[in-house]
């Protein structure tokens, strides 16, 4: 068992060859991960821990980018206080937790990375209905039905995680074929489609601003964009590098493209495994900088008041006018002839 490679996303690896570079063998690599790692337990979980306390001791009412945020920052802290695990591989450089727990965390941090990515494009679907579809929103999207669509979203998660049960494993007999279809599986089902629809629905939603008249800087749709953007940036190299190791398996085993392919994916697996840690530590930052303006008027209540305003925005409201905050005061809102993205103010 000491003769294995393993990074928090990819898990462990049998390397019998003396000569593989692996990338426990990568000190460089290594150091690198693992000070990426300390950093994001540092400022992930408490960062996490504090978005959670906001939103459920400070906000009475939540609205629907509320209750995904909070479900994002519940995986995000939880996948966090795993990284000890991997810290502490890194360090040894080599896997001391046995067969199961490698199963158990790796299924963990799979099932963070579709989590947060889910959450993330229903943020932007929901931002879609709310701008293009406004009677859609107020009259079919209620309480109860965006409850049972973030719970959905969660049993699918667990349900789309189990593959990882299966094709990590502390063993010689890996099957390096299967794990690449697992890589490609991994990269379609947790990026390639979930972008696809995010990008779909911001330029439904800019079309859609464009039409009308009522356009205005609208902060909450700058803060979830961030937050779209910021996974993207960090989750990129790590499938990027998945699909060079499904494209090595297009050479012939002895070729020197495909050792080439297969150097660089096992002497970046730790680097990038490590940044794609950093986006689940990336967003209380983000909410930070985003309600900064809070920050000296109610200090750790900050957060909770840039979100407080998020009543306008409930699901299943039978109003059709909503009061927005912008830099230019208070004005009235007509939901029938205008699109309305709500600052997080007043809305999410």
């Amino acid at each position: 068992m000491n003769n294995i490679s393993v990074s928090p996303l990819t898990g462990p690896k049998p390397t019998t060859d003396p000569e593989d570079k692996s990338i426990v063998s990568n000190d460089y690599s290594t150091g690198i991960g693992a000070l990426i790692l300390s950093l994001v337990l540092i400022l992930g979980v408490p960062g996490n821990l504090f978005i959670v306390w906001s939103i459920l001791a400070r906000i009475r009412r939540h609205s629907v980018t509320t209750l995904l945020i909070l479900n994002l920052a519940c995986a995000d802290g939880f996948l966090m206080a795993l990284t000890i695990f991997f810290i502490i591989y890194l360090a040894m450089q080599t896997w001391v937790f046995g067969n199961a727990m490698c199963k158990i965390l790796f299924y963990l941090c799979n099932s963070n990375m579709y989590a947060s990515i889910f959450l993330i494009t229903l943020m932007s679907v929901h931002r879609l209905l709310a701008v293009v579809f406004p009677h859609t929103l107020s009259h079919l999207i209620t309480r109860k039905v965006v409850r049972r669509v973030i719970l959905g979203t969660w049993v699918l998660v667990m349900v789309i995680s189990i593959p990882s049960l299966v094709f990590r494993d502390v063993r010689e007999d890996t099957d390096d074929y299967n794990q690449t279809r697992y890589y490609a599986f991994e990269t379609v089902a947790g990026f390639i489609i979930p972008y696809a629809i995010i990008i779909i629905s911001y330029v439904l939603i800019l079309k859609r601003l464009r039409e009308t008249k009522f356009q205005r800087n609208v902060r909450s749709e700058k803060l979830i964009l961030a937050i779209v953007i910021t996974f993207g940036l960090f989750w990129l190299p790590y499938h990027v590098i998945n699909m060079v190791q499904v494209a090595a398996e297009w050479y012939p085993e002895h070729s020197a493209i495909r050792k080439r392919l297969d150097t660089i994916s096992q002497s970046s697996r730790a680097v990038t495994s490590a940044l794609a840690f950093i986006s689940s530590c990336a967003n209380p930052v983000l909410y930070t900088f985003a309600g900064k303006s809070y920050i000296k008027k109610n200090g750790f209540a900050f957060m909770a008041k840039m979100f407080e305003g998020t009543s306008s925005d409930q699901t299943g409201t039978k109003s059709t006018r909503f009061m927005t905050k912008d830099n230019l005061g208070e004005s009235n809102v007509d939901f029938q002839n205008h699109t309305v993205a709500s600052t997080p103010e007043n809305g999410s």
